[in-house]
């Protein structure tokens, strides 16, 4: 079995973020490349819970937990494009397999490539700490200030007792703590007669509401650009440890869109009003997150804005021939991929969210709760067993939710609307889940029927566009005539997301709809629903996707646990490239390219390797290959 990765960026381990070593042997992922958001948590399919006796074994391998998961083909997910031999290979068997770089909206790939201050922050007439600020702290007391930082010692503070009581004395002290340790803050208190100076952590609630203001000059912009650079964590969860260091909510922050957390990702970020000098102070205490390229602008960033997301992949323990590899990557790069969504948008335990958004769209609110809160099979934590173990023996939402250690999830949520308003108003209830989580549900719904519907087209009339097709021109898609699609590309045909403002193909292909809808329970022609968010509109998207910028090589090496990629953090701390050995006892394929925003790099992959890229089937590819 490998090893697991060593942590390559961080010099402390005592961050509040709490990362998760990477196991790849244990537990590959196959995770979102870059839609904005991901599945909610849940997911399963409809079978009864294991027996008491069986629960109370414990599952052996993380391949065991998977098999209740679903494969490419419970999600429509059925049609290749190219005529190449497939080959075996191991996706994402460790997270610095897979690399994203965000493709700017001015059409750069972003890197990580510069740690400077910008000239225009440093004439900041902001507090700085002095030589003399730094001699009236002492070590003892530098070293607990640190560890208070990094919520590594058990008080909730630092107190520091002021010998020499004079109001300078107090704010050269004040001063001190908080430039050279972001995120604290200080108070002075008196105690029998004796003042101390007292640190805490500013993460509170008041602090959240009225962050501290700080002199901004006019002829500056006021958001601060600059690039993230994170390894195995989500985005989310990277602007959260930042907004807790800084004291600012998280809605302070803008991006372009969300980045897969099983792999090193690097995009550009914006934050309202702080400095780079602040920010690139982070990056002595934060562990798998750095931060660079800062300059000054006068917007933030919007979600979509993106032009796209560069990748590189190794796919590692291939089978395949050069001559192999050569063909199925040929075609990828001159006929692309079917534009499928990909698995991660179907949730990973055995109840997928697409039933939960049918249940939804049918109005079936008392399904929507059992299929969230009901026990299933599969890889799950603890906790959340033993509160869907409590959910069916009770049905009481507050005991079931004094079994969640953390309330965020989007069972905590939805127990906590139960308990608020009861199981007579299960609406209400389900809308304290945020309300992209909630949307996701619907649209894994839409998804599914994408899918099939443009595995059932490629099936019926292959790779040419055909009469009743459609395509877009400009927002609005048109139906092809015979004549028509004589002469239109099928990179041009788009296919319908159902919703009440959109058309559908005219031929056969396209009365499926219709069919499809009507076995689960729905109309297609009543797509708006009683509560307005879960109304669908619809939309288009191509069936092919082409990628730009491919490019390939095979390579060979001898050590499993090695990096194969030279990272941008890498490169900064001038560490050596990998280097391969042409007699390696492993081969491995290195493929890069770019894409649009909204497409899957592992369906460009599954195209290359014609291999079920769902964690079920990688998991027991990884299996085999380490056993």
């Amino acid at each position: 079995m490998a090893e697991s990765e060593p942590v390559q960026v961080g010099e402390k381990r005592g961050c509040p973020e709490d990362d998760e070593e990477d196991t790849p042997s244990k537990k590959p992922k196959v995770e979102e490349d870059q839609k904005n958001g991901g599945p909610p948590h849940d997911g399963v399919k409809e079978e009864p819970a294991s027996d008491g006796e069986e629960e109370e074994e414990v599952v052996e391998t993380f391949a065991d937990m998977m098999k209740h998961g679903l494969t490419e083909l419970d999600v429509g997910i059925l049609k290749y494009v190219s005529d190449h031999e497939g080959f075996s290979g191991i996706l994402k068997e460790r997270y610095s397999d897979f690399v994203v770089n965000e493709i700017s909206k001015q059409g750069k790939i972003v890197h990580l490539d510069d740690f400077s201050i910008p000239p225009e922050a440093e004439e900041v007439p902001e507090a700085q700490p002095q030589p003399e600020d730094a001699d009236v702290l002492t070590e003892e007391q530098k070293k607990q200030l640190g560890e208070l930082q990094l919520f590594k010692n058990k008080e909730d503070n630092v107190s520091i007792e002021v010998m020499d009581d004079t109001k300078e004395k107090r704010t050269l002290v004040h001063k001190a703590i908080k430039t050279q340790y972001a995120g604290l803050e200080t108070k002075t208190e008196e105690k029998e007669g004796r003042k101390f100076i007292v640190a805490y952590h500013a993460a509170g609630k008041k602090a959240l509401a009225a962050p501290r203001k700080h002199f901004w000059p006019k002829n500056r912009g006021s958001f601060c650009h600059f690039v993230l650079y994170k390894e195995n964590k989500d985005t989310m969860d990277a602007i959260n440890v930042l907004s807790k260091f800084l004291r600012l909510r998280p809605n302070m922050f803008s991006y372009m869109g969300t980045k897969d957390k099983r792999a090193i990702t690097v995009q550009e970020i914006a934050v309202l009003k702080i400095t780079a000098e602040r920010l690139a102070h982070l990056n002595k205490c934060l562990m798998n997150l750095k931060l660079g390229n800062f300059c000054y602008k006068n917007h933030p960033l919007k979600l979509g804005e993106l032009q796209g997301n560069h990748f590189t992949v190794i796919i590692r323990n291939i089978s395949g021939t050069d001559e192999q590899v050569s063909q199925a990557l040929s075609s990828l790069k001159q006929t692309g991929f079917i534009n499928y969504y990909g698995m991660q948008r179907f949730g990973t335990t055995a109840v997928p969210t697409q039933q939960v958004g049918r249940a939804i769209l049918k109005n079936n609110w008392k399904e929507v709760v059992d299929l969230i809160l009901k026990p299933r099979p599969g890889a799950e934590k603890e906790f959340l067993v033993r509160c869907r173990e409590e959910w069916a023996k009770t049905q009481d939402p507050e005991a079931a939710l004094k079994k969640l250690p953390n309330k965020r999830c989007v069972e905590g949520q939805l127990l906590r609307g139960l308990s608020m308003y009861g199981q007579k108003n299960i609406v209400t209830a389900f809308a304290l889940i945020p309300r992209n989580n909630r949307l996701m549900y619907i649209h894994s719904y839409q998804s599914v029927v994408w899918n099939t519907m443009v595995s059932r087209r490629i099936e019926a009339f292959g790779l040419k566009a055909v009469e009743g097709d459609l395509v877009l021109k400009g927002t609005t898609a048109h139906v092809l005539s015979a004549e028509e699609a004589e002469s239109c590309s099928i990179h041009d045909v788009v296919m319908p997301l159902p919703g009440f403002d959109v058309i559908y193909p005219t031929h056969p292909v396209g009365k499926g709809y219709r069919e499809l809808l009507t076995a689960d329970g729905l109309d297609i022609d009543k797509m708006r629903h009683k509560v307005k968010d879960y109304s669908l509109a619809g939309a288009y998207r191509r069936i092919l996707i082409r990628p730009s910028d491919v490019s390939w090589e095979v390579i060979q090496y001898d050590d499993p646990r090695i990096s194969l990629v030279h990272s941008d953090f890498e490169k900064m701390e001038n560490k050596p490239a990998p280097v391969f050995n042409k007699e390696g006892k492993y081969r491995a394929l290195r493929m890069e390219f770019s894409l649009p925003p909204s497409t899957y790099a592992t369906m460009a992959i599954r195209e290359v390797l014609k291999l079920d890229t769902s964690i079920k089937k990688q998991t027991q590819l990884n299996t085999t290959w380490f056993n």
